[in-house]
């Protein structure tokens, strides 16, 4: 059977950028007939909010968003991620990584890739295993980094297209950062495989991501599901939304009087899905919903 998922971060009210891509992701999983998967990506425990998980439940129940499974909270699932990182381990996939952001930051030798992180010197990568054993003995912070041999995978996306990074553009990458918290790449995966999420459904500013995804499913002896990075809800200044720029919540516009039908029936719109942003309830749009209908959407300004 289909299996989709959404995964929210309890780091804020919901906000009509991530109402955008939750009702996406329903909707196909919907219009196959599949299992819908809510999963709570909470390990960045600095940026969690008191109460945001109860309330973006809320908010997504209202808006007729409901879930077959979960919600699962990444926090409790260190186990999954445990084993996935020995398994990396093991197969010699990662290695210890001693430098501070500081250190990668002030290396000439890092180039700046457009957009995202440094890409990593390689500082580490040739340590002698037993200069590290030693080190990470005496106690010294050690993150753990993935290989990265070769140019960066690229992938067909159901909506974006064939994405190819340019080569040299991803380095070896955390998997498990230096307080023992496993990294988003490491994790993301770890959950949908454990989950049989056959296709993630996320916004486009996730898209570059994905090739380190790859690259860890494929280490893992994993099958990736298909992707498909929706278009971007931006502000009227060209931002994308998000929970500290520009964000409307579900929250504020309910208690401005604005009902859920009308969300969905602007959000719709937004999408291309239909013609005009005449209320309408979310499951009136499942049948014969297809993602290939997205393929042509540009990001558009709310």
């Amino acid at each position: 059977m289909a299996r989709g998922r959404y995964a929210p971060s309890p780091t804020g009210r919901i906000h009509l950028g991530n109402a955008s891509t939750a009702l996406v992701s329903w909707l196909s999983v919907r219009a196959r007939g599949g299992t819908y998967v809510m999963r709570i990506e909470d390990l960045d425990s600095p940026r969690v909010v008191p109460g945001a998980l109860d309330a973006l439940l809320g908010d997504l129940a209202w808006l007729g968003l409901d879930w077959d499974e979960g919600p699962y909270v990444q926090s409790d699932r260190r186990p999954v991620y445990d084993a996935a990182f020995e398994t990396l381990r093991r197969e010699g996939h990662v290695y210890p990584c001693f430098c501070s952001r500081r250190d990668i930051q002030a290396a000439a030798s890092a180039p700046q890739v457009p957009g995202d992180e440094v890409v990593y010197p390689e500082t580490c990568r040739a340590v002698d295993p037993a200069v590290a054993a030693a080190r990470i003995a005496r106690g010294d912070a050690h993150a753990f980094r993935f290989r990265v041999d070769g140019d960066p995978p690229g992938f067909d996306d159901r909506v974006a297209g064939r994405f190819d990074p340019p080569p040299g553009s991803i380095g070896d990458f955390v998997v498990r950062r230096a307080d023992g918290v496993p990294a988003y790449q490491l994790a993301v995966v770890a959950d949908d495989a454990a989950m049989e999420i056959d296709e993630v459904v996320r916004a486009r500013d996730l898209l570059a991501s994905t090739s380190r995804q790859l690259l860890i499913y494929d280490a893992l002896g994993r099958v990736p599901p298909s992707f498909a990075h929706v278009p971007l809800l931006l502000g009227p200044d060209g931002v994308r939304l998000s929970k500290r720029h520009h964000g409307v919540t579900l929250a504020e516009l309910r208690e401005a009087g604005v009902s859920a039908e009308a969300i969905v029936g602007r959000l719709a719109h937004l999408l291309g899905l239909r013609k005009t942003e005449a209320p309408v309830e979310a499951r009136a749009l499942a049948d014969g919903f297809d993602l290939d209908a997205l393929g042509g959407v540009t990001d558009r300004i709310v």
